[in-house]
């Protein structure tokens, strides 16, 4: 039994996904892309998501504070494959936001990650917008 949700590691659970290319310096000694390089995946994910957002819905330019990343290693990933980036918001607060992220290599789900998101305002921490929100729970995980 995988200590993982079954759900979050499909694909096709996902509404919202990208497809990044590895690069040979992604690499470790063992030949495996190497923990900064899944970083920066999930990074890359989360700014495109967040770009294509912008572009389909009038929200903005909502501004984010990364307040919590948590990363789970769940297969190796291999270069010259590309990574496929899947999000889908988990949780909607008052100010904040759970993105849910899962790398994938040829359909197979090789790592899950969970970033929180603090929209900020002038002065801090702020309610999110009702565009965002909407806008947000429009790619949540299909059942």
């Amino acid at each position: 039994m995988s200590r993982h949700d079954a759900q979050r590691t499909s694909l096709a659970a996902y509404r919202w996904s990208v497809e990044v290319p590895t690069r040979f310096n992604d690499l470790d000694f063992n030949l495996h892309l190497n923990n900064v390089a899944v970083a920066q995946l999930y990074e890359e994910g989360r700014v495109r998501f967040n770009t294509d957002m912008r572009a389909r819905y009038a929200v903005g330019r909502p501004r984010y504070l990364v307040a919590r990343v948590a990363i789970d290693y769940v297969g190796e990933g291999a270069y010259p494959a590309p990574v496929t980036v899947a999000l889908a918001p988990l949780r909607l607060g008052t100010t904040s936001w759970t993105a849910g992220l899962a790398l994938f290599q040829a359909g197979v789900c090789i790592g899950l990650a969970e970033s929180v998101m603090v929209f900020r305002g002038e002065t801090g921490p702020a309610p999110l917008p009702d565009p965002l929100r909407t806008a947000l729970g429009d790619f949540g995980l299909r059942p």
